[in-house]
């Protein structure tokens, strides 16, 4: 029974592994989107997500909490400190001994170093000073790494993204892996790729986060949504950005 069991598991575990979209075969979901939206996005300024990128850079030269420091106080001109930064995240964090997402380390450096409240997520402020940090590295490769000390929340990551859940039973695998470039609904499923958050999604009509997107999809399949900075959420983005390497930064990406 045993063998059995391992048998199936591991029969499981290789078709998984086989549908999987090849380095070559990766594909943004800026392809997937219209002439139009690809024109929004190519022209900063026609692209509406630059103007949270503008109030990004308006907070990032802004004074804060009881230290009264701003974010240039301590990291200077970002087009410099923080270049390349958006690409390594989700990083790990030892004094929490878990990973951060861009968000959550931006909140960690209002409250440790400048003695300011966390701005609440989907906050337009919050997702502003992400999109205008993550800016800094647009073109650039993605680069999160997985080492040991990451290694257990990429493979929850993982196995979140390949688990069937919700009234549905289907998996984010069974669509971004095994049927990108189908319809569902009119519209076309894209890779899954997440190159450009915070993004502008013209359904939304706003920027939203990464983590916004993923409880989207999981309502759309009948699951309970994770909480936001859920441990769980932070995984799938790890598991999802290292998904997505060497594929360059497009934030502030624009979609439909």
């Amino acid at each position: 029974m045993r063998v059995l069991v391992l048998a199936v598991v591991t029969a499981t575990v290789v078709a998984a592994a086989a549908a999987e979209i090849t380095p070559g075969d990766r594909r943004s979901g800026y392809d997937f989107s219209g002439p139009e939206t690809r024109a929004m996005q190519d022209d900063d300024t026609a692209n509406p997500g630059m103007l949270g990128v503008l109030q990004g850079e308006t907070l990032w030269a802004r004074k804060a909490g009881a230290a009264d420091r701003s974010c240039a106080d301590c990291h200077g001109d970002p087009r410099t400190s923080m270049k390349g930064v958006a690409a390594r995240y989700p990083a790990f964090d030892p004094a929490l001994a878990r990973p951060l997402d861009l968000e959550e380390r931006i909140n960690r450096c209002r409250s440790e170093h400048q003695g300011a409240e966390p701005l609440a997520w989907e906050s337009e402020d919050l997702l502003a000073l992400t999109a205008f940090i993550a800016h800094q590295s647009r073109g650039l490769p993605i680069t999160v790494q997985t080492d040991a000390e990451l290694r257990p929340f990429f493979d929850l990551g993982g196995e979140l993204f390949h688990r069937r859940q919700g009234q549905l039973n289907l998996s984010c695998s069974q669509c971004h892996d095994d049927n990108w470039g189908k319809r569902l609904a009119g519209a076309v499923i894209p890779q899954g790729h997440p190159t450009g958050y915070p993004v502008y999604r013209l359904e939304w009509q706003s920027l939203g986060s990464l983590q916004r997107r993923l409880r989207n999809c999981m309502i759309g399949v009948r699951a309970e949504p994770y909480e936001y900075g859920a441990p769980e959420a932070v995984a799938l983005e790890l598991y999802l950005m290292e998904r997505t390497h060497g594929m360059p930064i497009e934030t502030p990406a624009v979609r439909p």
